[in-house]
This record gives structure tokens, C-alpha cells and sequence, in this order.
């Protein structure tokens, strides 16, 4: 932060505010702001509207809530005290405010100084509406970047008190709300933390807003502020006795879009949030000080934009100044005939930069595109390979808020205990209903809910239909997940668990075992009852998959120990028909995980081949993800399940292929 003061830009416009300061005497600040502190200071009180008010002040000096007065009022007590104007300690408290909100913007934009010096420190309308007006929304946007900085850190009942404390600094601030509960509510993954934001903004709204609700005269002078009016002077006369409310509708539209989008990443929020301002702005006969609200949105907008964005920006806070020079300035230019021609171009470049925003910041971002369809992923395999194991670690990823979960156990025709079994094995694609299974992914590959019965291993039975809704990520796992065409055309991803025979049956005999309760004998007959159907109907449903992943035992031999026993060690090999960046993967395997690894590939580089021997744990194997895929993991959940071993390997193979199909989608 000290690197940031000592910039010679900050220090070219700290002179600039201080000089401005010094020189300008704004008429809002002798009419109003200081008069009503002035009178807050010589007689302190709980309600300072009313002392001002019964001393004869103005109703519309101060129609402002009680963070702002607090913000304000410490330097007006010690220029009080010193004998100093009240004008500049108002002045001063505005370039605090001012400095903080850089500091905020900083640590939201880190290693940008010299870009954001530029875009936020040195913005002509941040310049003259704080400085050259007199305007206070420096104040209320402090806290409301600072709400969302603490969003995107997730400390979620900080940033609710900090957008309650904004709404109380300028009622205004209250646009923001139902973007913050969008956001919340649209990111899975930050829903459980919607009640803390709703505790911390409740906490905070009572200790500033009860006083103030209870103050007639702070009442008063909020009600008769003639900034709530200009919301509806911009408006279309439809008909006889209807007007349609321009600012209204656009802000409403917005609201609507915001919540159109599945699934919301702070991005997309803050981008939102940024356009619907922009959009209030432009719409209105807006005061010089809203024009504040969005500095920070497009100094945001240009850090991540191009040159163009840039230069329409400077074009747009020209075109500000030149609108709102005062009076006396214009008539020294003679600037005045052509105040109109000046407001409309300022309004027209700011309609093409709302257009460049929603193109380049809404409609290109990876979530909003990605909240068009949800993401299918197809896993296949034999009996006990491990393909519920698998589905439950990539939605231990995801998390369970995110991930519907497709089981092909769901869709036998029968329970166990019918006569088919007799004659039928469940590898058998007859015994399964394989165009439900089908036509329930379509539905939620849809968007759809579907109702589907849960088969239990324990009872052999299957339980009352259950509704299961579409969700961001939907994970179709069974015998016979690749078997039809229609299920692999489905698949985003497709995977096929090519486990070793002998690991099979071990970790088959564990399972149903241990867990199941059959017994070792009944386990190795059914082996050897399905084999025939397995090789028929599963195992060639691995060349129709995009990853196949299989575990070999190290040593074959530890196979043979009694069930129950510990289990043998395993490496994995991968093969992969679409590439899966192999050479960083195999270079943060080795680097980071310190495994050994193998690459191999056909002469064409169809398919590649990848050995992994070794340990890992999940603290390497997450490092190695944020490491490989630093944007896939906005799509994790708030604490990712990373799994030790071979299973957290798989999760990270996993991981990159979806990272390849998403990239793949976005571009498509």
C-alpha cells in the first residue's frame, strides 16, 4: 500500500485535490453541508436534523442518514475547536473517504497502481464532482465497494453491515440491495451464507436506521429531497393517462436479466451490479455526484478491456465536465449554447459503453454462458470399478448444491428378490430401463426436474419416486451410461473405469462384503455369472469414452489377502482421445505432487497415454489444480472435497478434461 503513496501520480493528484480544496468554494457546500454541520458541532445531539431545523436551516441541506453525519461530523468538531471553517473540514473528510476508497479499489485490483492512479485517481469526474461541486458520494460508494470487497472474500456479514451502512450514508445506496441477494442467492455455493449477510445488514440497518426513522425532521428533509423526483422525469406518455417510467423499466430489466443467470460468479455480479447504476445514470436528469456511483464500475471495466474502452471512457468524463461546468465557467467560455449537444453525447457514449460492458463483461463471461445449459458428464464402467465413487468425489468438488447425481442402479426393472435374476444379469442391458434412464438425462440436460426411484443395496428394493432438479453439473454413472447413442451424445465429458480384473474383484469383495453384507461366495459366483455379460454389453463401451482411467495393482499378489485386509497399492493410467494439457499436467505431477510419471502418445497425437506411480495427498493435489486451472475453480465449492491417492488424481484428470470441454463450449 505504501508502494501506491509513494507513485508520483498519487502524489500529482493529492496536489490537485488540495489545491482545488484550498480555491474552490462549492455553492452545496456554503449553502448546506457546512451550515448543517456547523450547527451538529455547536450543539451536539442525537438528532442533529432537528437542532438544524429548529435553528432555521434549509430542509434540503442534509437528507442524508447517520453514517454520513458520523463520517463527517469528527473533523467538523476539531475545525470547531480549532477555529477553523467548517467548509474545510468537510473538504478534508470527502478526501479521506476519497483515499480509503482508493486503498479499497487497490486490493481489488492488485499490481494495477499505475492503471488504477490513472483510471480512478486522476478521474475527472470523481475531480470535480467531490472537489469541484462539493458532492458527498464519495462517502456512500466507500462503503458500498467496501461490501463488495468483502463479498468476494466471502465474509458475507461484514459486507451485509457495509451495504446497510451505504443505504443509511444515501438512501440511493438501496439500488444495490437486490443485486447483492441475487448474487447470493444465483452462487450455489454462497447460498448457506445468505442468512449471515442478512444478519449482519439487519444488525446494522436497525443501529442506523431505527434513530433515523424515529427523527421527524430527518424525515422531512429526506422526503422533501428533490433528487428522489428526477427518477421519474425521464418518462413515455403511451397513451391517454399512461406514462411508462424509463429509469424504472431499464432498472427492473436489469434486475430481471441478473436473475435470469443460473449460476452467478462474483464477476458477473459486480459487472451487473455496475450496468444497473450506469443504466440509473444515464436514464435520469441525474445529479454530478451520481455520476460517482460509477467510477469504480469502469475503472474495473477498463482494467479488463482494451484500449477502445479506455479512450470512449476519457471521451465520457470530458463530455462530463463539459456538462457540468458551473455557471460562472461557462459564461467565461461561452460554452452555455451548446450545454444540450454536450449532454446528449455524453449520454450516447454512455449508452455504447453500457453495450461494450453487457457484450464484454455479461455476455462473454464464463458463467453466463455457462448458465445457458448445465454440464453432463457420463460415467461407465463394471461392477464394483468404482463409478459411484468417482461421481461422489467430483460432486464433493462441486458441491452437493450444485451437482445432480444420475445412477444407473436407479433403473433396474426388477428388486432382488425377483425370479429374473434367475435367468438375467443386471449387466444385461434387458434388465435395465435404459430409455427412462435416457429420456430422465435429456429432461435434466434440459433444465428439467425429473421424479426417479433410488435403488437400495442394503434391501434389494426400490424406493417411492423422488424429484430430482437439474442443476449446474449432472453426473449420469452406470453400467450402461455409454451404451446408448442418445446417453453419449449427451455427455460434455464421458469416462470409462477400465479397472485391472483381479483390483475389481478385491475391491468387489470389500464392498459387497463389508458393506453389503453378502457373503464372500455369493460375491465370487455373481463374478463369474456377469462375466459373460460384461464382456458383451460394458467393457466396449470404453472406446466410446473421451478419458478412460485405470488402476493396476503394484503388486498383483496382495490380492489374495483376506477381505477386510489393507488395501494394495495402485498406479493410474490415463488415456485420453482429446488431450488433456499433458505436458503442464505431467510437469506439476512431478513438481508439485512429486509422483513419477510416464507420457506416451500415438504418432498423431490422438491419444495419449499417461502412468502415474506414486502418493499424493489432497493438500498437493488441490495445489496442483489451482496451479493448472486457476479459473475452473470459481466452478468448485466453497471448500473443495480433494481426496488423497488415486481418487484424487482421478478428480484432477477429471477436472482437466472439463476444464478442455468448458474452454471448448465457450468458444463454440
Amino acid at each position: 500500500m505504501m508502494r501506491l503513496f509513494r507513485h508520483p501520480l498519487f502524489a500529482f493528484g493529492l496536489v490537485l485535490r488540495i489545491a482545488m480544496l484550498a480555491t474552490i468554494v462549492p455553492h452545496a457546500v456554503t449553502e448546506w453541508y457546512a451550515p448543517f454541520l456547523s450547527a451538529s458541532a455547536s450543539q451536539l445531539s442525537a438528532d442533529p436534523w432537528a437542532v438544524f431545523l429548529a435553528q432555521g436551516g434549509t430542509p434540503a441541506a442534509f437528507p442524508y442518514g447517520y453514517v454520513m453525519w458520523l463520517a463527517l461530523m469528527p473533523l467538523a468538531l476539531v475545525a470547531k475547536a480549532a477555529g477553523i471553517g467548517i467548509g474545510h473540514a468537510y473538504g478534508a473528510g470527502l478526501l479521506g473517504a476519497d483515499m480509503l476508497l482508493l486503498q479499497v479499489l487497490s486490493r481489488m485490483l492488485p499490481g494495477r497502481d499505475t492503471l488504477l492512479l490513472a483510471l480512478y485517481w486522476l478521474s475527472p469526474v470523481m475531480l470535480l464532482a467531490t472537489y469541484g461541486l462539493g458532492l458527498n458520494d464519495v462517502v456512500p460508494m466507500l462503503l458500498l465497494v467496501a461490501a463488495l470487497y468483502c463479498t468476494r472474500r466471502r465474509q458475507l456479514a461484514a459486507a451485509g453491515a457495509l451495504c446497510a451502512a451505504a443505504v443509511s450514508a444515501k438512501l440511493s445506496m438501496v439500488l444495490a440491495l437486490p443485486f447483492f441477494l441475487i448474487y447470493l442467492t444465483r452462487n450455489r455455493a454462497l447460498q448457506q451464507q445468505l442468512p449471515a449477510f442478512a444478519r449482519g445488514a439487519a444488525l446494522a440497518g436497525a443501529v442506523f436506521g431505527l434513530p433515523f426513522l424515529y427523527s421527524d425532521a430527518a424525515l422531512r428533509m429526506l422526503l422533501n429531497n428533490p433528487e428522489m423526483g428526477k427518477v421519474y422525469q425521464f418518462s413515455l406518455h403511451v397513451g391517454a393517462g399512461t406514462t411508462v417510467y424509463v429509469m424504472p423499466l431499464a432498472y427492473l430489466v436489469t434486475l430481471y436479466l441478473a436473475w435470469r443467470v443460473r449460476r452467478m460468479n462474483f464477476e458477473l455480479f459486480s459487472a451487473l451490479l455496475g450496468l444497473g447504476f450506469l443504466l440509473v445514470v444515464l436514464l435520469t436528469p441525474a445529479s454530478p455526484g451520481w455520476f460517482v456511483w460509477i467510477v469504480p464500475t469502469l475503472v474495473f471495466y477498463q482494467a479488463a478491456s482494451d484500449r477502445l474502452a479506455v479512450l470512449l471512457t476519457a471521451g465520457f468524463s470530458a463530455l462530463f465536465v463539459l456538462d457540468n461546468l458551473p455557471p460562472d465557467v461557462l459564461a467565461a467560455l461561452p460554452l452555455a449554447s451548446v450545454t444540450p449537444v454536450v449532454h446528449t453525447m455524453m449520454t450516447a457514449v454512455g449508452i455504447v459503453l453500457a453495450l461494450r460492458m453487457w457484450r464484454e463483461t455479461v455476455s462473454s463471461n464464463d458463467y453466463f454462458r455457462f448458465s445457458r445449459k448445465p454440464f453432463v458428464i457420463g460415467i461407465a464402467g463394471d461392477s464394483g470399478a468404482g463409478k459411484d465413487t468417482l461421481a461422489e468425489s467430483l460432486r464433493g468438488l462441486f458441491g452437493g448444491h450444485s451437482v445432480a447425481h444420475l445412477s444407473g442402479d436407479d433403473y433396474h426393472l426388477w428388486d432382488r428378490a425377483k425370479p429374473m435374476w434367475q435367468v438375467m444379469t443386471h449387466l444385461s442391458p434387458m434388465a435395465n430401463d435404459l430409455e427412462s434412464y435416457a429420456n430422465d438425462l435429456l429432461a435434466l440436460t434440459d433444465g428439467k426436474a425429473i421424479l426417479s426411484r433410488h435403488y437400495d443395496h442394503g434391501s434389494g428394493k426400490m424406493s417411492r419416486p423422488q424429484r430430482v432438479r437439474s442443476n449446474d453439473f449432472i453426473i449420469a454413472s452406470g453400467l450402461h451410461a455409454l451404451y446408448l447413442p442418445v446417453l453419449r451424445e449427451c455427455y460434455d465429458l464421458s469416462i470409462y473405469l477400465d479397472i485391472d480384473e483381479g483390483l475389481r474383484r478385491y475391491y468387489k469383495l470389500q464392498r459387497d462384503v463389508l458393506e453389503r453384507g453378502h457373503s464372500a461366495e455369493r460375491v465370487r459366483s455373481s463374478l463369474d455369472k456377469r462375466e459373460p455379460d460384461s464382456i458383451r454389453f460394458v467393457r466396449p463401451q470404453a472406446r466410446h469414452a473421451s478419458l478412460v482411467l485405470s488402476l493396476r495393482p503394484i503388486h498383483p499378489d496382495l490380492l489374495e489377502h483376506p477381505v477386510g485386509s489393507e488395501a494394495p497399492r495402485v498406479k493410474l493410467l490415463v488415456r485420453s482421445r482429446n488431450g488433456l494439457n499433458e505436458l503442464s499436467l505431467r510437469r506439476v505431477l512431478v513438481g508439485v505432487c512429486g509422483l513419477h510419471v510416464d507420457l506416451a502418445m500415438d504418432d498423431d497425437a490422438s491419444e495419449i497415454a499417461l502412468t502415474i506411480e506414486g502418493e499424493a495427498t489432497s493438500e498437493d493435489i488441490a495445489m496442483a489444480a489451482a496451479t493448472l486451472f486457476p479459473r475452473i475453480t470459481e466452478f468448485l465449492d466453497t471448500v473443495p472435497q480433494w481426496r488423497d491417492g488415486a481418487l484424487g488424481l482421478m478428480q484432477l484428470i477429471a477436472l482437466a478434461h472439463i476444464h478442455q470441454a468448458l474452454n471448448k463450449r465457450l468458444i463454440w
